[in-house]
């Protein structure tokens, strides 16, 4: 707890040392800092207060009460989140790139360890560190050809054409191609691609392998299930539950703690086509920014989405650790459809 500005609230501390500069630690943590005084947005993470003392570099950035998305995915949902709960951090995320790319920044580092979730029930995007400005001599550029710093623990999530390195480059649709690949990885609980070996990977990705939506038959968490491609319309059958708590809980939480898979989770179309579209091959025929605000139906998706975690927030007081919880403080929330639009290419 701290005062800002005369204000209460709770903060997060982080601490750098400014001796080793040259460090890739250091240069990461630096770059984040600078770019996160430049940008304004309710959706991206951005620092309250810097300052240094004694060698050290001092932010203070707001508390994310309820953790990241990974932290609720390998703890409370191994075999993937709901659709309405996916939609609602894909809402926040979406908004967040839209400012960004509007800004001449390509993101670059979208992983669901960098989709945050706040007390009061707001998603932040996080993982500015990678951000690079496709700005050149206050012109923009159609295409940068910079390469992310290690990037081999990223490549599932790097899109094909800045796997390629070729002469054409990338732009902010690769942002897009990510954004699918994380889709995936909430609506499955694994990441598409991670099994294999980096040069098989890339082969696939150059090939145009998509990714695809598996719809898994019910079965107790834990056990095996039988998978099948399905294209239903149908929406999740899946409960919308968010359990608050910090990122101090173990994944290997006891079977009691854990909810048991309610019902088929039959993805509906539009999430399908939102998928297939951040997933094609070519950039130019990914999901447009002028349809970024209209793929969902924000209103009334995040208003309930906002009431559950705020139920949430009653029962436990945020930031405690998901062990102090039991089953009943999942909330169950309403189900909601995406709606669908039909998107010209």
């Amino acid at each position: 707890m701290a005062f800002l500005n005369g204000v209460s609230c709770q903060l997060t501390l982080q601490r750098c040392s400014l001796k080793a500069r040259e460090e890739p630690a250091t240069l990461w943590f630096s770059n984040e800092v600078l770019l996160s005084r430049l940008f304004r947005h309710p959706n991206l993470l951005t620092s309250r207060l810097v300052f240094s003392s004694s060698c050290q570099l001092w932010v203070l950035t707001p508390l994310m009460s309820y953790g990241s998305a990974d932290t609720l995915l390998r703890t409370y949902f191994p075999d993937g989140m709901s659709e309405s709960l996916i939609a609602y951090l894909l809402v926040g995320v979406l908004k967040a790139l839209e400012y960004l790319h509007r800004m001449g920044y390509v993101h670059r580092s979208e992983q669901i360890f960098h989709i945050l979730l706040s007390g009061e029930g707001h998603v932040y995007l996080s993982g500015l560190h990678s951000a690079y400005s496709m700005m050149r001599e206050g012109k923009r550029q159609r295409a940068v050809f910079d390469m992310p710093h290690h990037s081999p623990s990223l490549l599932p999530w790097l899109s094909p054409e800045l796997l390629r390195q070729d002469l054409h480059g990338y732009g902010v649709k690769s942002d897009i191609y990510s954004l699918g690949i994380v889709a995936c990885e909430l609506v499955s609980g694994r990441v598409p691609f991670q099994d294999m070996p980096p040069t098989q990977m890339l082969l696939q990705k150059l090939r145009g392998s998509h990714c695809c939506l598996l719809d898994v038959a019910p079965f107790p968490l834990g056990e095996l299930g039988g998978l099948k491609v399905s294209r239903s319309g149908v929406d999740s059958g899946i409960g919308e539950s968010v359990a608050t708590g910090s990122m101090t809980h173990s994944a290997t939480a006891p079977p009691t703690e854990r909810p048991q898979s309610p019902g088929p989770k039959n993805h509906s179309a539009t999430l399908h086509n939102l998928v297939q579209q951040c997933l094609q091959q070519q950039p130019e025929h990914r999901l447009r920014r002028d349809c970024y605000p209209r793929y969902f139906s924000c209103h009334k998706l995040i208003k309930k989405s906002y009431t559950s975690l705020r139920s949430i927030s009653r029962t436990s007081h945020p930031g405690a650790p998901l062990t102090s919880l039991s089953r009943q403080h999942f909330v169950q929330a309403p189900t909601y459809k995406l709606l669908p639009l039909a998107v010209a290419i």
